[in-house]
């Protein structure tokens, strides 16, 4: 938006050439005077003399001109750029694009604006909350420059819609998620449509900006990322040690069974469930009895059977098992009707402990709270069955960190396990932060990487990725706070920058897998007298072995205009990398091919690095000479294989490393990468 001119009339220019003040000389003589007063009286008066027009303010874009330079701001005026996500970093970053003057700026965003996001989100309002955060980005950024084309959706950027061509639309492509997924999307989608990436993140104080450009610098996946949580669910059910562990149980568990649909299958960790088989079965019985439970959901006697049921019986189950107490001190069972004998002072001071977040209850202080919230959820049950529509699902009540009928029942029901186990207790403010996987946003944080991300992006629209850097922002480190570092080469074995993307233009109304396989893979890619494996995110479609779906329409395959396929090559000299192939529709006339390729002539696909020979055995993760060693027992595997298999019939072999090099004895990190499973 244009700078509004002052109220105050500026100083006159030095050069006379803009609108001109009065003075003395300009003032009218006595003769003049004496004519205007002589005039008849039929004839009105002069005009009052006009006030001086004021000087023009400089406006924005003058400013950015002579900030910038003016070619850099004719860059930025006739960018186009796209903003996924507009959250924390979003917002700042929104205000930030509209203030430089980007010509045109597209939002993408799926989630609604939460009471919780107002303490940092700057462009929300309390009257905001439930509303798109896209759309109302949108509505407020837009009056900070009215001049700049903002579009905004109320989507996901993994759907259909936002395919490869769309994303060659834009000039730069700004990320500010939250989330590894969907973070992983965009940056394959920006390798494969070559447009350049400016990712980043916060971490309560700590930021980071990264710039990715398609062969030049590191993308997303060049370094391994830590997996999401999870936990063991013997440990959440049977054996807790820590808060948090009472408190997914409390979240994924209790609540699920009471008000929601089931347990959380996504928070708990099954891959050891075969070695407790016992164990598991008794969980089973359990979770049957506390839907029976259930379906006292509202009655009077509901919180007294819940607790008994969970805090007494089960507990004096698992006290039962002698073995698994041997060192560690047994839970202590609780019955209802003692605690609330002790509780009588917490029922009189009930609506204070329920204003007061920050103090950690005591266990009749949750007790209190504990069924203060089954009321409110059973009420919230009760009137959910009333309204609802029998063609639909069942209703159920979910946890949201900002729902304070779910996060009370969660913070009493973990609090009330925690004094079981002798864990200690957690506010319920540390129990939301902990519930909702919450790490503490800062504003300041999100604001300073928001100008990092424009900073950056200037540089890529220069091209001048030799100057690019990945900035961390590491206010308690021992070196400055800003800490730049240049950006870093591709890594050769990246699984998503490592490879050589391509598109391919399909009437998916009659190609077929063949179509694919011999008229694009053979002779435009140049496989015609290679091995390969065609695939999709599913599973294999083709392989020499494997050619039942050569005639099948790649409709029939699940394959549409937002499907990436995969072609491995499997020779062992002269390996190509990975190609990736974009399927995009395409308009085809009846008499067309069903297949249309953007290249020209067959591409120069890169090769694979050989690996260093310096005439020493080969030897890697107990391989040696072809001979594999399993539990000490050399194994002697095939060498002329593609895939090493045992035998002609059997799966192929798989190689295990240990990831990290240290893990618990029973884990084993395994890789499709031929050879054996490997067990230290």
């Amino acid at each position: 938006m244009e700078a509004q001119p002052s109220n105050e009339a500026g100083p006159p220019p030095a050069n006379g050439s803009a609108t001109q003040t009065l003075d003395s000389t300009d003032a009218p003589s006595a003769n003049e005077t004496q004519r205007t007063t002589a005039q008849p009286a039929t004839q009105s008066a002069p005009a009052t003399a006009k006030p001086p027009k004021r000087p023009m303010q400089p406006t924005r874009d003058r400013f950015n001109a002579q900030s910038l330079g003016g070619s850099l701001n004719m860059s930025i005026k006739k960018a186009r750029v796209l903003m996924v996500g507009a959250g924390g970093i979003g917002c700042e970053l929104l205000k930030n694009l509209v203030l430089a003057g980007f010509g045109e700026i597209s939002i993408v965003d799926l989630d609604t604006i939460d009471l919780s996001n107002l303490n940092r989100q700057f462009l929300f309002r309390h009257e905001h909350i439930k509303k798109s955060k896209a759309l109302v980005a949108k509505e407020v950024a837009q009056r900070f420059n009215p001049k700049v084309k903002i579009d905004a959706h109320h989507a996901n950027i993994k759907d259909s819609q936002f395919d490869v061509p769309w994303f060659k639309r834009f000039t730069i492509v700004f990320n500010a998620l939250d989330n590894l997924e969907a973070r992983r999307h965009v940056n394959k989608m920006c390798l494969a449509a070559d447009v350049p990436l400016v990712e980043s993140g916060t971490t309560g104080f700590n930021g980071q900006v990264q710039v990715i450009k398609k062969g030049v610098t590191a993308c997303y996946d060049c370094t391994p990322k830590e997996t999401p949580k999870s936990f063991p669910v013997c440990t959440i059910r049977s054996t807790p040690s820590q808060p948090i562990h009472c408190i997914v149980w409390g979240k994924s568990y209790l609540l699920s069974e009471m008000f929601g649909a089931s347990e959380d299958q996504t928070a708990f960790d099954h891959s050891t469930d075969a070695d407790n088989a016992q164990e598991v079965e008794e969980l089973k019985r359990e979770s049957e009895a506390l839907r029976k439970i259930r379906d006292a959901v509202g009655k009077p006697e509901f919180p007294q059977m819940l607790f008994d049921k969970v805090f007494y019986a089960d507990i004096e189950r698992l006290r039962s098992v002698e073995d698994m107490w041997k060192s560690r001190a047994p839970p202590e069972p609780l019955k209802y009707d003692k605690v609330m004998e002790q509780a009588s002072e917490a029922l009189a001071s009930k609506e204070a402990i329920l204003a007061d977040g920050q103090r950690v209850w005591s266990l009749e202080e949750s007790l209190v709270v504990f069924n203060d919230s089954i009321d409110r959820l059973s009420k919230r049950m009760e009137q959910l069955k009333k309204d609802h529509d029998p063609s639909k699902p069942d209703p159920e009540i979910s946890f949201d960190k900002d729902d304070e009928d779910t996060l009370d029942f969660v913070a009493a029901s973990a609090n009330i396990r925690s004094t079981i186990f002798g864990i200690d207790r957690k506010s319920r403010f540390d129990i939301k932060q902990m519930a909702g996987n919450i790490i503490p946003a800062i504003a300041t944080t999100n604001a300073i990487v928001a100008g990092l991300c424009v900073l950056q992006s200037m540089k890529i629209l220069q091209g001048n990725y030799d100057h690019s850097k990945e900035v961390f922002l590491t206010p308690f480190a021992a070196g400055r706070l800003l800490a730049p570092d240049r950006s870093r080469k591709p890594n050769p074995e990246c699984p998503v920058c490592g490879v050589f993307y391509t598109a391919l233009e399909v009437d998916l109304s009659r190609a077929t897998l063949k179509d694919v396989v011999d008229t694009f893979v053979k002779d435009k890619l140049g496989f015609d007298d290679k091995e390969f494996v065609l695939s999709n995110d599913v599973g294999i479609l083709y392989d020499p072995d494997e050619t039942d779906n050569l005639p099948k329409k790649l409709s029939e395959l699940g394959i549409d205009d937002s499907s990436f396929l995969t072609v491995m090559d499997e020779d062992d000299d002269d390996t190509f990398v990975n190609v990736i192939i974009s399927v995009q529709k395409g308009t085809f006339a009846e008499s067309d091919p069903p297949l249309k390729s953007q290249l020209d002539e067959k591409p120069s696909i890169p090769r694979k690095p050989k690996k260093a020979s310096n005439g020493a055995p080969a030897e890697s993760n107990g391989v040696q000479n072809g001979k594999h060693s399993i539990d000490g027992e050399p194994q002697t595997v095939s060498q002329g294989l593609k895939r090493s298999r045992l035998d002609e019939d059997g799966p192929p072999l798989k190689k295990a490393k240990m990831a990290g090099g240290k893990v618990d004895d029973d884990v084993v990190v395994v890789e499709d990468a031929g050879g054996a499973i490997v067990i230290d």
